[in-house]
């Protein structure tokens, strides 16, 4: 089965550097585009950026300019690193993949478990 996990979460000063890695294993046929999403307290899921296999990048408003999202086809993983942290970035960030189902061909979406991300000093 697919498994998609996320490490590198915890606390993090303001003004310092965040760097979130996650590993795809298990039945991997191709992937599309993987992505960052987070959910802050009291809030709704939001996306905070994807990548292509290509490696073409989209990052919400909020993060543009201090956040990228990079890859590794290879090792099937993928990084997000955030400048400049905030409290306002403090959330639950999840991991994303979008894979393509071996018979239908289908786009399937799997998720990460979530790490837990607190900016603060």
């Amino acid at each position: 089965q697919v498994q998609l996990v996320e490490s590198g979460g915890g606390l993090v000063q303001p003004g310092g550097l965040l760097r979130l890695s996650c590993a795809v294993s298990g039945s991997i046929h191709f992937i599309y585009d993987m992505g960052w999403y987070r959910q802050a307290p009291a809030k709704q899921r939001e996306l905070v950026g994807f990548i292509t296999r290509g490696g073409g990048t989209k990052y919400a408003d909020s993060v543009k300019g201090r956040c990228t999202i990079s890859r590794d086809n290879a090792k099937n993983t993928v990084d997000l690193q955030m400048t400049f942290p905030e409290p306002e970035d403090t959330a639950v960030y999840y991991c994303n993949a979008v894979m393509r189902n071996n018979f239908t061909g289908a786009r399937e979406m799997y998720w990460g478990q979530g790490t837990q991300v607190t900016v603060s000093s």
